[in-house]
């Protein structure tokens, strides 16, 4: 497990997204996570969609079903579910501007709250499913833990995330996968052995795992040169960029450390699905 040098917590999280909102939306879009090139031809609005799908799958959904989204961002993946699988989705975010755009969706129950806290009622939910939010959370027993507590008996969870890769250098942790922990406030980031010791400890069983790292690793590439672009012409990002005041613009150094951790190895992109028991 790597951990930052400085601790993160679920308000460092929350203020990230807050304050990087404006960034988020214009340079990538209400997709808060990686595109998946499946053929390579894709545009990136298609390969956001083409995870989406992805985890679609894994999730094996029925219409009327009940799914929770651990960490929804923008809710454009709950939104997605809701409009092309009919099923019926709460989603939890930590950040207030995301919420304000997720209460717009169809089909989607957007609170702003801590999955870690989420009081949401026992065995009250078919599926699970987080994309690249089980990084953001402080207690990752817990992540899992509250997963099986609301998910029905034979409920299927689809987590989407960032790895530390196997063999990783100590010169890559150091550089590469500390620095983007601090930087993207990230508490943790686990190996896939992490998580599925994690997931055994809460009880679950694992149905498969795919490691789609050659196929999400342009998303950083993409996302480079689209912030270089926005600093030229777009004066709200220029302010955020350059602005002593702007507490999360060293997440710029974040997207070539991106690029370089999963082009090397350091760093895996995973899709994992598990199932909760059903006895």
């Amino acid at each position: 497990m790597i951990y930052p040098n400085r601790p993160q917590t679920a308000a460092d999280v929350a203020s990230h997204y807050d304050e990087l909102d404006v960034p988020y939306r214009r340079i990538w879009g209400e997709h808060v996570h990686h595109g998946y090139w499946r053929t390579g031809r894709e545009s990136p609005d298609e390969a956001t969609e083409a995870l989406v799908r992805l985890v679609a799958e894994r999730l094996r959904l029925e219409p009327g079903q009940r799914v929770v989204d651990v960490g929804c961002g923008y809710g454009a993946t709950a939104g997605w579910l809701a409009a092309h699988r009919g099923v019926e989705v709460t989603g939890l975010t930590l950040s207030e501007a995301q919420a304000a755009v997720g209460r717009e969706r169809r089909g989607f129950t957007c609170i702003v709250r801590d999955w870690l806290d989420n009081r949401l009622p026992p065995a009250a939910f078919d599926r699970a499913y987080a994309i690249e939010s089980s990084e953001h959370m402080t207690d990752k027993p817990r992540f899992f833990a509250e997963a099986m507590r609301v998910l029905k008996p034979g409920g299927r969870f689809v987590v989407c995330a960032w790895l530390e890769g196997e063999g990783a250098t100590a010169w890559q942790r150091n550089h590469l996968l500390e620095p983007i922990c601090r930087e993207g406030r990230l508490p943790s980031m686990g190996s896939r052995a992490d998580y599925e010791a994690l997931a055994a400890a809460a009880r679950f069983d694992l149905l498969g795992y795919d490691d789609i790292s050659l196929e999400v690793r342009r998303t950083w590439t993409i996302c480079l040169w689209r912030l270089a672009g926005s600093v030229l012409v777009d004066r709200e990002i220029r302010r955020l960029a350059i602005s002593r005041t702007t507490r999360n613009r060293e997440f710029i150094l974040s997207l070539p450390r991106l690029i370089l951790a999963l082009r090397s190895g350091a760093m895996r992109y995973g899709v994992f699905v598990w199932e909760k028991p059903a006895i």
